[in-house]
């Protein structure tokens, strides 16, 4: 009976996640939960709600990285709050970088439109998995796993990112060790660099202790 009465409510439970073509993340009040935002009335959605137009603007590579990430992620693209999808765009100047990071909540598909960029992850056993990309190729970063992307051109590059989670997160390992208040003196032990070195990379990065 207790078999019978389980399969019933699975029943139950995926007619109704069938019957909702969509949840349009309610970003005015709504408050986000690991498995995303509420969902806004359907009778407030509109055509607008599935549309983004951000990746079609160049973005601003005047930092020190040289390069600009722009997200449609559910903050900036409600539409996609539960679809386990979201977009990004990346442009890396010449000499442009994104710096050893992870996405702590998503596995990310590259896309190169134009130029050359240099791109690797590292596996948790410590392998390093490297390319130089070119226009057309894909590259996927697994999820949770440390990874980066480097402009190999003399021109100004361009890619198109994918990532199967709406909120994929973002950790930069640069800024979590020099970017906050975490003690120098901690940072040299577990980093082996030098109180020198530690220093003038919490200088560059806005980092203070």
């Amino acid at each position: 009976m207790l078999q019978i009465l389980f399969l019933f409510s699975l029943i139950l439970t995926s007619t109704h996640v069938l019957a909702q073509d969509f949840c349009v993340a309610n970003l005015k009040g709504g408050v986000q939960t690991p498995s995303g935002y509420a969902c806004k009335k359907e009778s407030t959605v509109t055509s607008d709600d599935f549309v983004f137009s951000g990746l079609g603007l160049e973005g601003n590579t005047s930092n020190i990285i040289k390069a600009a990430v722009t997200p449609a992620f559910v903050a900036q693209y409600p539409g996609v709050n539960g679809l386990g999808i979201s977009a990004a765009r990346l442009d890396l100047a010449p000499g442009g970088v994104v710096p050893m990071h992870t996405h702590p909540a998503a596995t990310e598909l590259l896309y190169v439109v134009h130029g050359h960029i240099t791109a690797g992850f590292i596996s948790s056993s410590n392998v390093v998995y490297l390319r130089t990309l070119k226009k057309g190729d894909i590259m996927i970063f697994p999820q949770g796993l440390l990874h980066f992307q480097i402009n190999a051109g003399r021109r100004p590059s361009l890619a198109i990112l994918n990532f199967n989670s709406p909120n994929p997160g973002l950790q930069i390992l640069d800024f979590a060790l020099f970017a906050n208040d975490l003690p120098s003196a901690l940072v040299e032990k577990t980093t082996f660099l030098d109180d020198a070195q530690v220093k003038k990379l919490k200088g560059a990065l806005g980092g203070t202790g």
